[in-house]
């Protein structure tokens, strides 16, 4: 770990030296990528520094304690050491999870699909709940949300939603909520007071720029079409809204949000191709239908990652066993706690196996 850390310090120092290089700074392009890099390595070797900080005072106390012989500095010394030795470890902890290898998706963009599962009418509603609640995670987080596909009810609730959140970091929080999200609670019909139990699925996914994949236009086949919205609330006269179809594989993306329809068909073409992505690199591991159903699941009640239970005011994540009673906070967006707890977990666990190899 150590010898990794110090060749990256060395490269630290390199780019560092590059950055206030004349010939560097004229090349814009060349100039960027050197300072992402820079930035990139900045924080790992900040903590580096102040190991090797701590490793110099435990190695200048134990001079002291081999050498003194006033009582009173010695026990100064001892105590400095013990205090230097567990600013290493601390420091130790935090580098190996700094070194653990990075998710080449966290910083982008996501696509979140959500689709209403078992338990008709409640189902749907809670889905509007859900894009609700990630829609006010991203106001909190400063980052900008985009509809891009919306089937909707006559009483407000989610057949099926496509939407964008675009931020810094947004795939490396949101990656988590990927699966069956289960909800508890007396729908508003139910005259007997009875709770009921239904589900919706939840799919992000990251946001695929041009660069990540090439789609050829003769594998597409684009449909126009008029927009309409639940209950004849909005019926566009013209053929504004798109459906692409991606001939191999089957992949359906409808977009009707904006007007324009050129508008809709940049906001398909984008969604297609970060479902592409995402289908051709679980492909890849001979993985796909496995995977995709343990990342979705079939939207049944019993399959589920996250219990949503209103009577009791609470909300649990089954995949580390988290409970947090705050359900009204929670569905306002204020998901943080929980996110950065399943981030730990997966840290965790990465760490074990790092370990084990």
């Amino acid at each position: 770990m150590f010898d990794k850390l110090k060749k990256m310090k060395e490269r630290y120092l390199e780019l560092t030296d590059k950055l206030a290089d004349a010939q560097v700074i004229a090349r814009q392009d060349e100039w960027q990528k050197v300072a992402k890099e820079h930035s990139a390595l900045s924080d790992i070797v900040a903590d580096y520094d102040l190991y090797l900080a701590a490793e110099k005072d435990c190695r200048e106390c134990e001079e002291i304690l081999s050498g003194e012989t006033d009582k009173e500095l010695l026990a100064l010394a001892e105590e400095e050491k013990k205090a230097a030795e567990s600013k290493m470890e601390e420091l130790k902890n935090t580098l190996k999870i700094k070194l653990l290898p990075k998710d080449p998706n966290d910083d982008k963009n996501v696509v979140i699909e959500i689709r209403a599962g078992t338990g008709g009418e409640e189902a749907s509603l809670f889905g509007a709940v859900l894009m609700r609640m990630y829609m006010r995670f991203a106001e909190r987080m400063h980052w900008k949300t985009e509809e891009v596909d919306m089937n909707m009810t006559d009483l407000g609730g989610v057949k099926e939603a496509v939407f964008m959140i675009s931020g810094k970091g947004a795939y490396s929080k949101l990656k988590y909520e990927s699966g069956a999200h289960r909800v508890q609670r007396v729908p508003a019909t139910e005259s007997q007071g009875r709770i009921h139990t239904s589900a919706a699925t939840v799919a992000v996914l990251p946001e695929v720029e041009d660069v990540d994949a090439d789609v050829n236009l003769a594998d597409l086949k684009i449909d126009t079409y008029r927009a309409g919205g639940a209950g004849g609330q909005y019926v566009n006269k013209t053929e504004s809204a798109i459906r692409i179809t991606h001939i191999p594989t089957g992949l359906v993306v409808t977009c009707q949000d904006e007007k324009s329809q050129i508008k809709n068909k940049e906001k398909a073409m984008k969604v297609l191709k970060s479902k592409l992505y995402d289908y051709y690199r679980s492909a890849a591991d001979k993985e796909y239908a496995e995977k995709r159903k343990a990342q979705v699941g079939s939207g049944d009640r019993s399959e589920r990652i996250r219990t949503y239970n209103y009577p009791q005011g609470r909300v649990t994540d089954h995949r580390i066993g988290m409970t947090l009673y705050s359900l009204e906070q929670f569905l306002d967006g204020d998901m943080l706690e929980m996110l950065d707890a399943l981030a730990l977990n997966e840290q965790n666990e990465l760490l074990k196996g790092s370990q084990d190899d």
